[in-house]
């Protein structure tokens, strides 16, 4: 993602709350909620167990990287693999730090590893998300596992994909952006 001469004179929550009302309003890769309404349920349900603030942002952010880019969610469904959890970690990194970007960064990989090491793991996915790990690679192999698991803030990656994978409920309350305003705005970096 790159940001525009016009996205640098906004704050960052603007940009980002801008996402959620444009991009983020659109179908979430073949679930019955929108790409916004899932991010904002996986935050509200980070919230509702009494995770810290960045847990809550990354749960809330952890899917930006499908808003833009070269490659899209689209074409992750498509087949071809988006690596929107880098990209989003990327581009979330000029505001925030690694206690919020690293579980968006490793999201998807935390997916890949939970299917290598927890029986029955694969069988809770969606149909969309079993598509989706084929795209990313599949189940980790026993070395690719152990890697992982020795990686800095793979405890919150593992925790920001099982509130990804129950962020899917089309009749479950979720609170607007407005909600996480002051969370967010609590955790950028300073410039």
């Amino acid at each position: 993602m790159t940001s525009t001469d016009s996205d640098e004179l906004r704050s960052p929550i603007e940009v980002i709350a801008e996402l959620f009302e444009r991009a983020g309003s659109v179908e979430y890769l073949g679930e019955a909620v929108t790409q916004a309404e899932h991010m904002r349920q996986a935050a509200a349900l980070a919230e509702a167990t009494g995770a810290p603030a960045p847990l809550i942002a990354a749960a809330l952010l952890h899917d930006v990287g499908h808003f833009q880019g070269a490659v899209t969610g689209r074409d992750l469904m498509r087949g071809t693999d988006n690596r929107h959890s880098h990209t989003g970690a990327d581009w979330l990194a000029q505001w925030f730090g690694p206690e919020v970007t690293e579980p968006v960064r490793l999201h998807v990989a935390a997916k890949r590893y939970l299917c290598a090491v927890e029986p029955g793991y694969l069988d809770l996915l969606s149909p969309a998300s079993v598509h989706t790990l084929r795209v990313q690679g599949g189940p980790m192999s026993t070395d690719e596992a152990r890697a992982f698991e020795d990686l800095p803030g793979v405890r919150d990656a593992v925790e920001v994909r099982r509130l990804d994978d129950d962020a899917k409920d089309p009749a479950a309350p979720t609170p607007g952006f407005d909600h996480f305003r002051s969370l967010l705005a609590g955790l950028l970096s300073p410039v």
